[in-house]
């Protein structure tokens, strides 16, 4: 489709969980909206903040679920954290890893020496998630950050999506960390721009947008990076979160799921909608009119984020139900 969203971009940069798949579960869609870009000779590159699996698993992965993709496709934050502890840090210097095997691995490819305990020689922690971290290896990193060993955050993630809903993400056990260590990490995945700059790059891209489901790390990472992007409403963003994003967290165009990579990119913008009027009076969005509830939704982010206005109030039947469709009443 010539004038879709895709059709302006020679690279479309994809978050995984929440945004292709939850868990073991492949999005509605996402099969059709990758084979249409690959049809259409646009370059894909998959971005990911999951520290716990080699770009081999996430293809295996991916693949599992009717969506291929190649290890040269794939961009995660355990390859960021590597790469950033490699440029601080002299060869074969020693980095405490909590998190995977496949983590350590990619520790060790930057050419520094991966270990589990802490000890005099540890120069940096390196933090990923992983189902398997416990409290004891919280404990090694603890005292490797307090005798003032470099702390790098592979993602601050708090929640992680899955079949069966939000489970706790990195960032929830970095949380932990924080408030027993009174330090900040650096941070090598998303919001950080490095992520999909390095993509885009890869993918020789001269206008690439990213696709992805959180405001706080994809949304956020692509306008650090100056990249376009398209919020998609599978994950963790909702209709409230939209409406108080923050001025580093807004997307240029909001889609209930990936079909809207083929829709007409005016159609997806944040911005006035015909059939809906919304306007702020004393701190209040108030809604008339009729029409579809997400371009009420991209109407609402518009005047929300010029006014600071985040209430709601519908003026008429058709606003009400709309807006609790959107489940902002």
């Amino acid at each position: 489709m010539a004038d879709a969203l895709s059709a302006g971009y020679d690279a479309v940069l994809f978050d995984l969980d929440g945004t292709l798949y939850r868990g073991s579960q492949v999005i509605p869609g996402a099969p059709e909206a990758l084979r249409a870009l690959r049809d259409h000779g646009t370059a894909i590159r998959f971005v990911t903040n999951n520290a716990s699996k080699a770009p081999a698993e996430v293809v295996a992965h991916l693949e599992a679920l009717d969506l291929p993709a190649g290890p040269d496709e794939v961009h995660t934050s355990s390859q960021a954290a590597a790469a950033l502890l490699g440029e601080r840090l002299p060869q074969g210097a020693v980095v405490l890893v909590v998190g995977t095997e496949s983590l350590a691995a990619e520790i060790a490819s930057a050419g520094l020496r991966p270990v589990r305990e802490a000890g005099p020689d540890v120069a940096a922690v390196v933090q990923g998630h992983s189902p398997e971290n416990t409290w004891a290896a919280l404990a090694e990193a603890c005292l490797a950050i307090r005798s003032g060993a470099l702390w790098v955050a592979t993602n601050t993630d708090a929640t992680l999506p899955s079949e069966r809903g939000l489970l706790p993400g990195n960032g929830s056990m970095v949380a932990a960390l924080r408030a027993a260590t009174d330090v900040e990490p650096l941070v090598a995945g998303k919001p950080a721009p490095l992520l999909f700059t390095t993509a885009a790059r890869d993918a020789g891209a001269e206008r690439a947008l990213v696709v992805g489901d959180r405001l706080d790390t994809d949304i956020e990472g692509a306008v650090a990076a100056g990249i376009d992007s398209l919020c998609v409403l599978t994950g963790v963003a909702d209709a409230a979160s939209l409406l108080k994003a923050t001025s580093a967290e807004r997307p240029r165009y909001l889609s209930a799921d990936l079909a809207g990579l083929d829709q007409r990119p005016d159609l997806l913008e944040i911005g006035p909608k015909d059939g809906w009027q919304v306007s702020a009076l004393d701190g209040v969005l108030t809604v008339q009119g009729e029409g579809d509830s997400l371009d009420l939704l991209r109407a609402l982010c518009a005047v929300a984020w010029e006014s600071g206005s985040t209430a709601v109030r519908g003026e008429d039947d058709s606003a009400r139900a709309a807006l609790a469709e959107l489940r902002l009443t």
